[in-house]
């Protein structure tokens, strides 16, 4: 389960596409209630759409959207409508459709200006990450540090650490950490309430920042620390994905048999709980089995896991490396057909 952007699952290696993915849904699906759309706060009877992202189906998580513009409109509440129009173009930047996503954000920013601090830090942060997801960071960090600045100033707990920890995601590893590191402080204070819903997201990216410098005794700290967040939480996928960056980095550590033992847990859970098979279990199901010179299992998983990624429009853009690998190891094209 990686750590940058990923739509349909979660589990990734650690490229920038990987830390953006799982940030997206562990602080998007971690089961705890972002601060509320209505940015006024002075209309309760405004649909509150951010409990409606679905961040694995941004095109249907779109169209809900659009049903509530006409009602957003209509109730004259601009920064319930910046709001709403940013949450359209993240869909849309999860689409890959980038244009589009900057039209939106366009009529967004005629509206925005200082009387309305959530809308306009909402506004800075879907710019830069549209701009980031279209491979253009260089235009993305004076956004983030804008919204950075901006929300600290105006009380904006969330989303000032929202703009930290993407540019913990853009930066170079040893900015990216600092970055983290002034996000993980300024959660952790008891005074920024709303801040420490990111906590298992800085968590993970930090331990991901670790991994990425093969510091894995310090990666699998936090992956730990991880863990036992969202065991506290009680939220039993988000534990899930954290005890995979565990056992991911306890292969890495060459511990593979303890890695091994872990992801074997993690698919009974997933099979027990009938949720969707996982490609990213799979795939490191096949790298433990392959270490320790079980091939023809490898063969079955690496296969299964080319099955799945291959249809993730973020890894094909940004990984096809690995994705050609999975293909090779798993015979895909000389294979017998994917075994459910």
């Amino acid at each position: 389960m990686p750590s940058k952007p990923c739509v349909s699952t979660i589990m990734r290696t650690f490229p920038v596409t990987l830390v953006i993915m799982v940030s997206i849904i562990l602080i998007a699906s971690n089961g705890v209630s972002i601060p509320t759309s209505s940015a006024s706060d002075e209309d309760d009877k405004l649909p509150e759409f951010d409990k409606l992202w679905n961040y694995q189906h941004p095109d249907k998580t779109e169209a809900k959207f659009r049903e509530l513009l006409p009602i957003a409109e209509k109730a004259g509440d601009i920064s319930y409508h910046i709001q709403l129009l940013t949450q359209i173009a993240r869909t849309q930047g999860l689409q890959q459709k980038f244009d589009e996503a900057h039209q939106t954000l366009d009529e967004a920013e005629k509206m925005v200006n200082d009387q309305y601090p959530l809308g306009k830090i909402r506004y800075l942060l879907e710019r830069g990450r549209v701009f980031n997801s279209a491979k253009s960071p260089d235009k993305a960090k004076p956004l983030f540090i804008q919204a950075w600045e901006f929300g600290v100033k105006h009380k904006q707990d969330y989303y000032a650490v929202d703009a930290a920890h993407m540019m913990g995601i853009i930066e170079t590893p040893i900015e990216a950490l600092r970055w983290n590191e002034k996000a993980l402080k300024y959660a952790e204070d008891p005074q920024h309430k709303k801040a420490k819903l990111w906590l298992g997201s800085l968590y993970n990216n930090i331990g991901w920042t670790y991994f990425d410098q093969k510091k894995y005794d310090q990666a699998l700290e936090l992956f730990q620390k991880d863990v036992k967040w969202y065991q506290e939480m009680k939220k039993p996928y988000q534990t899930r994905v954290a005890r995979w960056s565990v056992a991911k980095t306890l292969r890495h550590q060459g511990k593979t048999q303890a890695a091994l033992n872990m992801q074997q847990e993690i698919l009974k859970e997933i099979e027990e709980s009938k949720a969707d098979a996982d490609g990213y279990v799979f795939e490191e199901l096949g790298e433990c089995l392959y270490a320790l010179d079980k091939k023809e299992a490898a063969q079955n998983y690496f296969a299964k896991a080319y099955k799945l990624l291959s249809k993730d429009q973020w890894l094909v853009r940004d990984e096809p490396e690995r994705l050609e690998r999975l293909k090779k190891l798993g015979k895909v094209e000389t294979a017998e057909p994917v075994q459910k």
